[in-house]
Formats: structure tokens, sequence, C-alpha cells
């Protein structure tokens, strides 16, 4: 029996979106290993998002906290702590887990770069930062959908949990700190945007199915405590419509097949199928983006194209 129990692997657990998830799928009864840098409250780290200034005040969460509050549900949870720019240390999480548990089922694909460089304008961002901000939130992934892989494609199921971001497809209308974000945040996010559709085409016959789940903007320990005096308000929504989301997809596979590739936005999802309750849904978002279109319409020009040129001969 302790062979059938599924087992999800959630990274940068320690706060935020990727806490909640983990929880939800403690009470679902998956076994969650949750990794990130912060393993106990108060422990200090760099999190300043420009490089004028350093932030190294602790921020509230902590893979214990998380660990306690999933055995608090009844739950299981494994603490592998990693950090997404040392691949070595990804490498060394994954392989604890499989040793201990044996397999994973899921892989949630949450944590993403902190640190400067993420509220700054181009010309005073290193490339070495926006580097950084590439290997933490597209090659990261990566690494580790490679190393799970195997064990999935073995079984002939696995499924991919990856958390985008409408600045993958949006472009920022102000600048990073007055209201925008960084270029590394949104050349990385458009990138890794990218990954589920791949996954979804090479081995969705496999069994393997792959999600892009977009949050929209959700209340977080660190907006709150980092984000106000770059002119984003910790105002989001909770962090349960992304977890909820996420749960639902996992515990209806057959219904979840259609958006197999795709990209979920998560509040609409959630509120449409009445996941969250006492939630009043989403308010409508008022951030100076705009939505790129491109897909859409080369889709219509095409289509139009079609149309005229249909019956015609060679």
């Amino acid at each position: 029996m302790e062979q059938q129990r599924k087992v999800a692997f959630v990274t940068g657990a320690s706060r935020g979106i990727g806490r909640v998830i983990a929880i939800e799928l403690g009470k679902a009864g998956y076994d969650v290993a949750i990794t990130a840098r912060t393993v106990q409250e108060g422990e200090a780290r760099e999190h300043s998002s420009t490089l004028k200034k350093s932030n190294t005040k602790p921020l509230p969460g902590s893979l214990a906290s998380t660990l306690a509050e999933i055995e608090s549900h009844g739950g299981r949870a494994l603490i592998v702590p990693a950090d997404i720019l040392d691949f070595a240390s990804l490498e060394a999480a994954a392989a604890t887990v499989l040793e201990q548990w044996g397999r994973v089922d899921v892989l949630v694909n949450n944590a993403r770069y902190i640190g400067p460089g993420h509220m700054d304008l181009f010309m005073d961002t290193p490339i070495d930062l926006l580097d950084k901000h590439l290997q933490a939130n597209v090659l990261a992934p990566l690494v580790l959908a490679k190393l799970f892989l195997p064990g999935m494609l073995e079984r002939g199921e696995g499924t991919f949990i990856n958390i985008s971001s409408a600045s993958g497809y949006a472009d920022t209308m102000k600048p990073a700190g007055q209201g925008g974000y960084g270029m590394g945040y949104g050349i990385s996010k458009a990138a890794f945007h990218r990954v589920a559709g791949f996954l979804s085409c090479e081995l969705g016959e496999q069994g393997i199915r792959a999600y892009n789940i977009q949050p929209g903007l959700i209340a977080t320990e660190r907006i709150g405590a980092d984000m106000a005096e770059f002119g984003i308000a910790n105002i989001g929504a909770p962090g349960e419509t992304v977890s909820r989301t996420v749960a639902w997809l996992l515990a209806n596979p057959e219904e979840a097949k259609e958006f197999d590739g795709l990209n979920i936005e998560a509040q609409f999802f959630c509120h449409e199928r009445g996941l969250l309750e006492g939630w009043n849904g989403p308010i409508p978002n008022e951030a100076p983006i705009r939505y790129d279109l491109s897909g859409a319409k080369l889709q219509q020009l095409e289509a139009d194209l079609r149309a005229r040129t249909s019956g015609t001969s060679a």
C-alpha cells in the first residue's frame, strides 16, 4: 500500500502560492516533498528587488511551518532544501525524494528568482542578473523535469503544474519600480510559458500532462512585506484560488484533458467552478499592462487567407 501513495514535489513551498498548494495536496492525500531555501522561521536572505539597496529582513514562512501545517491535517511531508540557482542542490533534493518515497507523480514548478534586478530598469540591470532569471525561472524546472520524467514515463502517468504569469504574455506599460516590473521577470516567464505545450506535445500520448496555471495577483507574505514601495499593493486574491485549481485538475483527470498543454486563468477557473467557498470572485485587473494578442491575430489572418484561397487552383 505504501508504494501506491502518490507524491507531489512542490518548489518555493516555504510561503506564498507554493505553501498553499503544498498544504492543499497534503489534504488531498498526496505525500508532499517541499523545497525552498528557507528551512526555519527567521532565516535572513537577500530579497531586495533592486540593486539600489539590500534587504535581508526575514520574511514570514518556512519549510518547517509548511510541514507542520501539512502534518496538522494528517498529511505527510518531507523537507528537501534547495536553491533553484543551484542545480546540484535540485538534483540532491530530487534524489532524496526518489530514494525515500520511490516516485514523484506531480511536479509543481512554483519557485522563481527572488533578488535584485526584479524591479530594476533594463539599463540598470547587469546581463548576469537577467541570466539568473532565466536559470531560475526556466532552466531549473527543466532540470527537475529531466529527473522525474523517467519514473513518470515508466508508470505511464505524471503531471506538471507550471505556475505561469500574465507577464509572460503581456507588456508592462509602466517602468519597473513605478508600478511595472523588470525585463528579467517578463522574458523568463515568457520562455517558461512555452514549456507546458512542448511537454504535452511530445509526451502526452505517454500519459504525461502539463498545465500552465496563471494565478493573477495573489496576496502573499512577500508582496505584503516588499512590494508597496514599487507600486504593487497586497490586495490580491487568496492563494487558495490557485491551490484549489491545482487540486481540481489532479482529482478530475478526464475532465482536465481539455486543458492539457494550455494556460489556465486560476481565479476565473476557480470561481466558475465554485471551488473556493465564501470567495466573491476575481476583480478587474487595473495593472498597467498590454496583453500580447499576436497569436490570436495571426490565427485570424490565416483563417481569412484560407477562406479567400479555398477552391483556387494551385
